[in-house]
């Protein structure tokens, strides 16, 4: 009987905020062990939490880019369970009164966009950190940091309309981009800004209900999702197919040897005892602050896409990648504004981000050296016909390490554009009439010389001639001569 599968992912985002969740101890990564704590966050007698409501706005901005409906009243409460790197012996979190509910996250391109929904987006703490050094090939001890103890996260759930591993890693892929887009995280699965626990189980093709689902716990990376997840069915399917039943129940994954191990039976949610956290009242979001955080939303990634796509005439891929970044979006669309919009994508999407993978650096910093305007100036004489393809990147390799404009460049460097005809005709007459056996090709049919004929000008001109240029010329010139008028006496060649 053929089996599928079913997956709902559990996403943790860490919050960008200057504090912590529920005290003011600083949220910074890569601090000295230990050194962020307060009583509060180290769960000492008598120490009173209180919410901290830059986490609150900031939650409000991703639940209303995913269209969630925001509760007016949410409730925190107390989900009792053993944490090590968790002081106080449970987690301040929210259960049957989340701060949003419902929403979708859209995942794909303009041209095959498809919608997840999700069932709730709650507030709460973040664990502390647990490391186990090997010694003498053994892990005798643990060691503890509670500088990550009570950062504030938002925990995302999704409804399990997953069925392919791949959908889950093409999900976590967009909601990263959507929380750097709002600078609501900055979404680094390597430092534990964003994880994800999945949730599988398989069920006969076609069947409604669900079968019996394990879970997958701090999965750390796309990657790591979609490998764990592979293993996972496959693991239930042997299963399944040799007669056994699936048991409930929490595994952890070893992306690098691709090992499934059981880290505990799974616990359901009356197991943790949730109960309202006495020390906090209920959490209002009142009107003012739900238009202010509304009216704070930037254009979304996928808005903005199908925006480029109308506007500027570009492929759906093309703007799904502009997209990839908000700051990249708004470089583009400087360059666009003063040169063709369909050239200056090419030209962002190769050279700009060339450069930026070549020397891992940020768009901003990429700005800095060549704004919009000065890259949009070489865009629009390469539309021009003026700069050869080139000679425009060797333009463009000089604008990262030397200020100015392109002619002041191009002078800088002793190099004359040949761009216009008046420029071009002597070099195109002088190879034709060197090349005579070439043009009685072309004249008899033989179109393919023409390319030939077009590399010799390129030659002559060191490369810096406009090829659309030359070919325009060469064109030109042959049609009189197939119409039988007598060609221009050629140019004396030499001294």
């Amino acid at each position: 009987m053929a089996h599928e599968a079913v997956i709902g992912l559990e996403c943790h985002i860490q919050l960008r905020t200057r504090g912590k969740m529920f005290c003011g101890c600083p949220a910074e990564f890569g601090a000295a062990p230990d050194t962020n704590v307060c009583p509060v966050c180290l769960g000492l007698p008598g120490a009173l939490p209180r919410a901290n409501h830059a986490a609150v706005a900031v939650a409000l901005r991703l639940g209303l880019a995913l269209g969630c409906a925001i509760r007016e009243e949410s409730v925190f409460a107390r989900k009792h369970y053993f944490y090590p790197d968790l002081p106080k012996n449970y987690q301040i979190t929210q259960y049957d009164q989340p701060l949003c509910v419902g929403g979708s996250l859209p995942v794909g391109d303009a041209g095959g966009e498809l919608r997840y929904e999700l069932e709730r987006l709650h507030l709460e703490e973040d664990t502390g950190k647990s490391s186990h050094p090997v010694r003498a090939s053994d892990r005798p001890f643990s060691l503890l940091d509670f500088n990550r103890a009570g950062l504030p996260l938002l925990e995302l759930v999704t409804k399990p309309v997953f069925r392919e591993p791949a959908e889950c890693s093409a999900f976590l892929a967009a909601l990263r981009r959507l929380v750097r887009w709002l600078d609501v995280s900055e979404g680094d699965m390597e430092k534990g800004q964003l994880r994800c626990d999945a949730n599988v189980s398989l069920r006969p093709a076609g069947a409604v209900a669900l079968g019996v689902k394990t879970e997958l716990k701090n999965l750390n990376s796309i990657r790591g999702v979609e490998k764990g997840l592979t293993a996972e069915i496959a693991r239930q399917r042997r299963l399944i197919e040799a007669g056994g039943a699936v048991e409930q129940a929490t595994l952890l994954y070893d992306v690098e040897h691709d090992r499934l191990a059981v880290m505990r039976t799974k616990e359901d949610a009356h197991d943790y005892r949730y109960f309202p956290e006495p020390d906090l009242p209920v959490l209002r979001v009142e009107g003012p602050m739900l238009e202010a955080a509304r009216a704070g939303l930037p254009e979304l990634p996928w808005a903005r896409a199908a925006r480029l796509v109308e506007q500027c005439g570009l492929s759906a891929r093309d703007a799904s990648v502009l997209c990839e970044q908000r700051e990249l979006a708004d470089y583009f669309e400087a360059c666009a504004a003063v040169a063709d919009g369909r050239l200056a994508a090419h030209w962002v999407m190769t050279e700009v981000l060339r450069v930026l993978h070549g020397r891992a650096g940020s768009i901003g910093d990429f700005a800095a050296r060549v704004p919009a305007a000065r890259l949009g100036g070489l865009i629009e004489r390469v539309a021009a016909k003026e700069l050869p393809g080139p000679l425009a990147k060797q333009v463009f390799a000089w604008m990262l390490e030397e200020e100015g404009g392109v002619d002041e460049l191009l002078a800088r460097h002793g190099v004359r554009a040949m761009g216009v005809a008046t420029d071009l005709r002597p070099l195109v007459l002088e190879v034709l009439a060197e090349h005579e056996a070439a043009v009685a090709q072309v004249l008899a049919g033989n179109t393919r010389t023409l390319d030939f004929l077009v590399g010799q000008v390129m030659k002559k001109s060191r490369g810096q001639a406009a090829p659309q240029v030359v070919l325009e010329l060469l064109a030109a010139e042959l049609a009189r001569r197939a119409a039988g008028e007598a060609p221009p006496p050629a140019p004396e060649i030499g001294p």
